[in-house]
């Protein structure tokens, strides 16, 4: 053990080791002999493409090089987007629209010059079209040759002049929901809620933002957690895939199918209802019709299978007829029958969008406190204009209502405006012919009912003037028919005759070109 620790406790002796020669093989005997040591050539510049590298003093380099874009050669020579924004060009362009989008348009342009388009010269320009681009205004003025009278995707109602009026007041300070007599808080809905019980009967009245927006408050408020009878062939979907039974689950009422897809009687809803059955919902099937071998319960028919069993009758009357057109049942008619009626206010009726309620007084008044009411009011620009609208029909000013004119002109009217049209376009170099057809009611009204008319057809290549005109300023929204783009005048404003022809004659002229 001490002989263990003595050992321990010596001084390491100290190991020298020698390195050995390795014999010098390849690069290494290379090393030992530096006069044998090569030059390095100098390497010629190359480009590598799929693969193959090629030489400078290979003739396909030089054609490659020549195939290659230049944004290749000058990505890297581009400015940086801090130093252009500092620019004197660009301090007015930072006034106006502000450094941020600025900035981030003159980065856009840079990224659309590093990928070849575009250049240097153009850039200032470019990028202000780009600013001025993103605050246009993208509501634009449309003129509607199309012949269709409620077109949803131009709006549908356009508004009568009494009714913009009424806009102009409401833009600013009113008596919105202030009693002026009293000066104590009023309710908004007294703004039209008389005009509407005195045109179309009922006890009271409700207003909210769209016809979808009233039936879902109608079944939430009155129908939640119990059973609402509707029949299988009323189970529609309207536009953007919102369907009548998506609505009823929404609302929390269970909904209960009765009768067949074409054949519903009164006997199947008696059948069907139940103690936990709270209203038979009636939908007017609007923008579709089944025919043949068919059968529906009458309204009056169901108002009386309703009151007997102690059941609400709710009727979706959709687009809401005023007065009799075609086989669309009235607004008055309904009232009649039913403890809740909802139509929409931006087509037949010709007033801005809205969703009208009429009925019961006990069945709107619970309606109206329910909750779901406030996130579904109206605002004051739609009150507003509804209230020009119904008073128009209450005075008998109907004519004076864009929709109801359109509605009302015979074939006469629209072949004396085409045949003027036809005239003032001659004058200009364009020519035209009149040919019978006709228009369309549209958003979802009366889908078998067309109305007779008069088209202007403009000859020339249809489908390159209709674009001509779509894209004009104004906008003017044509139709082909029979290979050629038609107008029909009964859509179109009174008043705007001169500006169609002026854009008509713009459209030609660049067909020409």
């Amino acid at each position: 053990m001490e002989h263990h620790r003595d050992a321990l406790s010596q001084p390491k002796p100290t190991l020298l080791l020698r390195r050995q020669r390795a014999p010098a093989r390849g690069l290494g005997r290379l090393l030992h002999r530096p006069d044998r040591v090569p030059v390095p050539r100098p390497r010629e510049p190359a480009l590598v493409r799929d693969g193959a590298v090629l030489r400078a003093s290979e003739p396909n380099l030089i054609a490659h090089m020549r195939r290659v874009p230049n944004r290749d050669l000058r990505a890297d020579s581009l400015p940086g987007v801090g130093t252009l924004v500092n620019e004197p060009a660009y301090v007015a362009l930072v006034k106006e629209h502000g450094r941020e989008r600025v900035v981030e348009a003159i980065r856009a342009q840079i990224a659309r010059e590093r990928a070849g388009g575009g250049d240097e010269s153009s850039r200032r320009d470019a990028v202000e079209a780009r600013l001025r681009a993103g605050v246009a205004p993208r509501l634009r003025r449309v003129i509607n040759a199309s012949g269709v009278i409620l077109h949803t995707n131009l709006g549908r109602a356009p508004l009568s002049k009494a009714a913009l009026d009424a806009l102009a007041v409401a833009a600013g300070y009113s008596n919105l929901e202030l009693d002026l007599e009293t000066g104590k808080r009023g309710e908004r809905a007294t703004l039209v809620s008389g005009l509407l019980t005195a045109l179309f009967g009922g006890e009271a009245a409700l207003v909210v933002n769209n016809n979808a927006a009233a039936v879902l408050l109608a079944l939430t408020a009155l129908c939640r957690g119990r059973e609402v009878l509707v029949s299988r062939g009323q189970l529609v979907e309207i536009g953007g895939a919102f369907r009548m039974p998506d609505v009823m689950r929404l609302s929390g009422a269970r909904m209960v199918e009765v009768g067949t897809t074409n054949r519903t009687r009164a006997s199947d809803y008696e059948e069907a209802i139940t103690p936990r059955t709270a209203a038979i919902l009636r939908v007017h099937t609007s923008n579709f019709r089944v025919t043949g071998f068919t059968e529906s319960a009458s309204l009056p028919q169901l108002a009386e299978v309703a009151r007997r069993r102690g059941a609400l009758l709710i009727d979706d009357l959709g687009s809401g007829a005023v007065a009799a057109l075609g086989d669309e049942p009235t607004v008055g008619e309904s009232v009649a029958h039913c403890d809740v009626v909802a139509f929409s206010g931006d087509k037949l009726l010709g007033g801005p969008q809205a969703g009208i309620v009429l009925g019961k007084e006990e069945v709107v008044r619970k309606m109206s406190r329910h909750p779901l009411a406030r996130a579904v009011r109206v605002d004051k620009l739609t009150l507003a204009a509804l209230e020009a609208t119904l008073r128009q029909r209450l005075t008998g000013h109907e004519e004076e209502i864009p929709v109801e004119r359109m509605l009302r002109a015979s074939v006469e009217d629209v072949r004396r405006r085409a045949a003027f049209w036809s005239v003032k376009l001659a004058d200009r170099g364009v020519e035209t012919e009149l040919v019978d057809g006709t228009s369309a009611v549209g958003g979802g009204s009366l889908p078998e009912h067309p109305l007779p008319t008069v088209l202007l057809a403009l000859r020339g290549p249809a489908s390159k003037l209709a674009t001509a005109l779509r894209r004009g300023d104004p906008a003017v929204i044509a139709r082909i028919e029979g290979d050629r783009c038609c107008l029909d005048g009964r859509t179109v404003l009174k008043g705007e005759d001169e500006t169609l022809l002026d854009a008509v004659e713009a459209a030609a002229s660049t067909i020409k070109r």
